[in-house]
């Protein structure tokens, strides 16, 4: 029994040192078609991920919808279609906007709203072809039945945006998601969602008050020049005690912040590898891609271009 129990040891630790990170699919396959549209998620199906990010905020009547900021003009045609929407700042927000009103723009690759030139110029040629900004449950209802039709089981991972300020503007957005989670299968750990979100207040909030019993990662935004990895924040400790893992950026000291993390039983899920923006640091791709993956031995990795980190894995990890 006692030879026994030591095989199963042995096998256990093999395993788990050989375990390959989850790729996640950052804004879907948002490399190749223009972030968070229905057509960038269900390629990122295609191409293997293991799960799909969901940025989500509010529109007037209080419908989620997934878009990676609050404002609209850097996403959409919504400065032509509704000219004398804007706030006093210049900026058209979704949060003025019903859904009814959001359905009637054209989605597109992301710009400057300053020039209207594309951030990341070789991607999908701005302003072609027709794409819509998705509800959080059009979304979740697309990845549901790929995993039926495909056999498959892709997870969600959603991020909760902005929760201060939307509280701000009357409306808690915390409060509306997670029903909705619950009501398509996402509740607990044993369901393939990780929901994250920046403010650490309302990740103690999502933990406590709102009762989120699936798992939980705390995003944490890129350190100041100087700030320390162990001061001026939440320390790991503080953080295991309601999350299941920090989201650090790739441009951050990710092998001392992976190393802090595991050390409290933390997973460490990094954003963003995009092979069209590489970090200062890096000279080429593969530099990007070994740091994470095998010297700081990240637990998974945020992505544009969910199906070169699949195929680097494929080809690279035993």
């Amino acid at each position: 029994m006692n030879r026994l129990l030591a095989l199963i040891l042995i096998l256990s630790v093999c395993t788990s040192a050989f375990a390959q990170p989850i790729v996640i699919a950052h804004r879907g396959a948002s490399g190749y078609l223009p972030e968070h549209t229905l057509e960038a998620k269900a390629m990122a199906h295609a191409q293997d991920t293991d799960f799909i990010e969901q940025d989500l905020v509010l529109t007037k009547d209080e419908v989620p919808v997934v878009m990676h900021d609050i404002y609209l003009d850097t996403i959409s045609d919504v400065a032509t279609k509704f000219p004398d929407r804007k706030r006093a700042n210049g900026r058209y927000y979704a949060i003025d906007f019903t859904l009814t009103e959001i359905k009637q723009l054209n989605a597109s690759e992301r710009f400057s709203e300053k020039t209207g030139k594309q951030v990341y110029p070789m991607r999908f040629p701005k302003g072609t072809s027709s794409f819509a900004i998705p509800t959080l449950e059009e979304e979740l209802q697309l990845i549901q039945g790929l995993n039926q039709s495909t056999g498959r089981v892709v997870g969600i991972y959603p991020e909760i945006k902005q929760p201060k300020w939307h509280r701000s503007e009357g409306h808690d957005i915390s409060a509306i998601v997670l029903p909705i989670l619950k009501r398509y299968g996402y509740a607990t750990k044993d369901d393939p969602c990780f929901l994250q979100c920046f403010e650490f207040d309302e990740v103690k909030r999502l933990r406590a008050e709102l009762g989120w019993h699936g798992r939980l990662i705390y995003l944490m935004g890129a350190f100041k020049k100087g700030e320390k990895v162990t001061t001026e924040r939440p320390t790991m400790e503080q953080v295991a005690h309601v999350a299941d893992g920090i989201g650090p950026a790739i441009s951050q000291d990710i092998e001392v912040l992976t190393q802090l993390a595991h050390a409290q039983g933390l997973k460490v899920h990094a954003y963003t590898f995009r092979r069209d923006d590489l970090p200062k640091w890096a000279m080429s791709q593969d530099e990007v891609l070994d740091l994470l993956i095998h010297r700081a031995k990240v637990d998974g990795l945020f992505t544009d271009f969910p199906d070169m980190v699949v195929k680097w894995l494929r080809e690279r990890q035993p």
